[in-house]
């Protein structure tokens, strides 16, 4: 039976990588996006040129009295499009970030970026959790600034520093349902994320070159295609694993 993946934020950027990696390995998506219908249309779209069956759903992750909602949305989705009802891969992605000092940055920004790192993916698992497979995978997106450290990313890095330590615990009280829980950290990829800073910035992007063991910057491909390995058959003995693809940024 295809097994099926539901990405938060697969419109765009390293979701929609993810998505169209995960097709091509003859896994069918869910995926969410905020504001931009017609973008995940698009991918959809995509996604059902390869062979593969795909739906998807509005989620706003920083409202998390919606996700009961969201969990019937999915329901019907499995059920309309699938004759099913679970799923298999439960992604963690969706969320912003925020390049501003540590002295400069404000409290409404400071919670924003906690909605949607730590109360997002807590919530949003909890309530996705009772859907999911026997065996199942969940996959939460981490950042590689939790071991480098540049300046302005504090409040995004401490963030994701937390969805590590999150990972572990839902890794160890998940194992007796079968779920395998992983963070995945991107390093500095070229994507709009942060206004396009990497991918958009000379300077910047050859910095990241300079600094990284295989001599660039990383593309949106380079993660999605870790999803889609992460997500293979054979590797779901990979538990409360904190996996970095940065093309060994920093080292």
């Amino acid at each position: 039976m295809t097994k099926i993946a539901l990405i938060t934020g697969g419109s765009r950027g390293l979701g929609k990588s993810m998505a169209l990696h995960l097709a091509e390995k003859g896994r069918d998506v869910i995926l969410t996006y905020h504001s931009n219908k017609d973008r995940a249309e698009a991918v959809v779209q995509t996604i059902q040129t390869k062979g593969q069956k795909a739906a998807f759903l509005q989620l706003d992750v920083t409202r998390t009295e919606t996700f009961a909602g969201f969990a019937q949305s999915v329901q019907s989705a499995l059920q309309n499009t699938w004759g099913r009802t679970e799923f298999d891969f439960l992604v963690n992605n969706a969320g912003t970030g925020i390049h501003k000092p540590f002295m400069e940055t404000t409290e409404d920004e400071f919670m924003k970026m906690m909605r949607e790192h730590i109360k997002a993916p807590f919530f949003l698992s909890q309530t996705m959790v009772p859907f999911m497979k026997k065996g199942g995978r969940i996959l939460n997106v981490s950042s590689g600034l939790t071991r480098l450290v540049y300046p302005g990313y504090t409040a995004y890095a401490i963030m994701k520093a937390a969805v590590e330590e999150l990972t572990l615990f839902m890794a160890k009280e998940l194992g007796p349902r079968g779920i395998a829980v992983n963070t995945i950290a991107p390093g500095a990829i070229e994507t709009d994320f942060g206004g396009g800073v990497v991918r958009d910035n000379k300077e910047v992007n050859d910095h990241i070159a300079a600094t990284t063991a295989l001599g660039r910057a990383g593309l949106p491909d380079d993660i999605g295609g870790a999803v889609a390995a992460l997500f293979d058959d054979g590797a779901g003995w990979i538990n409360g694993q904190r996996i970095e693809v940065s093309g060994g940024q920093g080292i």
